[in-house]
C-alpha cells in the first residue's frame, strides 16, 4: 500500500511516499481502508518529535515507533479483530487511527464511530481530533452552560471552528478572536461577535467572559485573567512553539500552578478522542448544529506541504488529505 513514511524525526523533508505492507490488527482493532485523513497540529509533533518529552511518552526516543504519521481518519472497515463486535467489514467509520496517512490504517474499535451519513469522507476526516478537542475543552474543562459568555481565541483554526459551533450549540453567547482575513469565516460559523486581534484587544477591561478557550494563542496569563469573570474558567490548549523541551507549554504549566491560589479556574488538558464523544459529535452534525469547515484538500503525495501549511497557522478551518 502507499503511505507517507518517516524513518527519523525532523522537518517535512523526512516524509516520503513509499510502498509498505498493510498493518496487522489485534483482537480489539479495526483495519480501515482510508478515504481521507485530517491534518492536525499533533501530526507536526509526530513528525518533529518535539517537544522532547513526547518521545518518552510513547512516540519513540530516537526514531518514531510508528513510522506512518496521521491520526484523524475516515474510511471503510476492511477487517475487524476477533474481539470487535461494534463494526463489520463495509461499515463507513470515522475516528482516530495509527498511521492515517496511508491507504490502510489500524484503529482501536473504541476510537471509531459510524460516519455521519450526510458528510463526505473528507468532511468526516476533519472531525475526530479537532472536534473532540473542542468538545472536551468546552464541555469537560470549561463546563459551558446556556447563557454564559464564551471567548474562543483562535476561532478560525481547526479546533476553533468547531469550538464556535459547539459553544453555540450549548446555548452560549460566543465571541471569536481571529485575524482580519478570517473574520467572515468565524461569523459564518455563528459567532455573535468577532474580534480582530490585529486591531482590538479582547482584554480591554470592558468585556468579561465566563469561559475562555485559548487555542494557539500566546496571550499572557495576566491578560487572559483580565478578560475572565471573577469565577470564570480559562482552558488553554495548543499554542505550541518549536521549543525542544517545553514547546510553549510553560504557559499551561504556570496556569495550573496559579489556579489553586485565585478565584478563577485556570487549566489545560490533552484531548483523548473516544467512541462516546465521536457519537456526540455525530449527533450534533446529524442535527445540523455542527459542520466541518474545510480550507482545502490535498492528495497523499502533498502531505508534507499540508502539514507545513497547518503548522504555520495559515489554515481557515481544516486541511484534509485524500487517499
Amino acid at each position: 500500500m502507499k503511505a507517507i513514511v518517516q524513518d527519523t524525526y525532523g522537518s517535512t523533508d523526512v516524509l516520503k511516499l513509499r510502498d509498505v505492507d498493510k498493518p496487522e490488527i489485534g483482537d480489539d482493532e479495526v483495519l480501515v481502508n482510508v478515504q481521507a485523513a485530517g491534518v492536525d497540529r499533533g501530526v507536526w509533533h509526530q513528525m518533529s518529535g518535539l517537544p522532547y518529552p513526547i518521545r518518552i511518552a510513547g512516540y519513540g526516543i530516537r526514531t518514531p515507533k510508528n513510522p506512518v504519521p496521521g491520526m484523524a481518519v475516515a474510511g471503510v472497515v476492511e477487517a475487524v479483530g476477533e474481539g470487535v463486535t461494534r463494526f463489520e467489514p463495509g461499515d463507513e467509520v470515522f475516528g482516530v487511527a495509527k498511521g492515517a496517512f496511508a491507504e490502510y490504517a489500524r484503529a482501536s474499535a473504541d476510537k471509531l464511530a459510524p460516519k455521519p451519513a450526510d458528510l463526505t469522507f473528507e468532511q468526516a476526516a476533519a472531525v475526530p481530533v479537532s472536534g473532540s478537542t473542542a468538545l472536551q475543552g468546552l464541555r469537560d474543562q470549561g463546563r459551558v452552560e446556556p447563557g454564559q459568555k464564551v471567548l474562543v481565541i483562535g476561532a478560525s483554526g481547526g479546533v476553533g471552528t468547531f469550538a464556535v459551533q459547539l459553544a453555540k450549540a450549548f446555548g452560549a453567547e460566543v465571541t471569536g478572536v481571529c485575524s482580519t482575513a478570517k473574520m467572515d469565516l468565524v461569523r459564518s460559523l455563528g459567532a455573535d461577535q468577532v474580534i480582530d486581534y490585529t486591531r482590538d484587544d479582547f482584554a480591554d477591561g470592558q468585556h468579561h467572559y465566563d469561559v475562555i478557550l485559548d487555542i494557539g494563542g500566546n496571550a499572557s496569563l495576566s491578560r487572559l485573567r483580565r478578560a475572565l469573570t471573577p469565577k470564570g474558567r480559562l482552558v488553554i490548549t495548543g499554542g505550541e512553539t518549536e521549543g525542544r523541551w517545553l514547546g510553549g507549554t510553560d504557559r499551561q504549566i504556570r496556569a495550573l500552578m496559579l489556579s489553586p491560589f485565585v478565584s478563577q479556574k485556570l487549566g489545560t488538558f490533552i484531548a483523548s478522542p473516544n467512541h462516546q464523544d465521536l457519537v456526540v459529535l455525530k449527533e450534533l452534525i446529524d442535527a445540523g448544529k455542527v459542520t466541518p469547515a474545510i480550507d482545502r484538500t490535498c492528495p497523499l503525495s502533498e502531505a508534507p506541504e499540508a502539514i507545513q501549511y497547518v503548522a504555520e497557522g495559515r489554515a481557515r478551518g481544516k486541511v484534509v488529505i485524500t487517499i
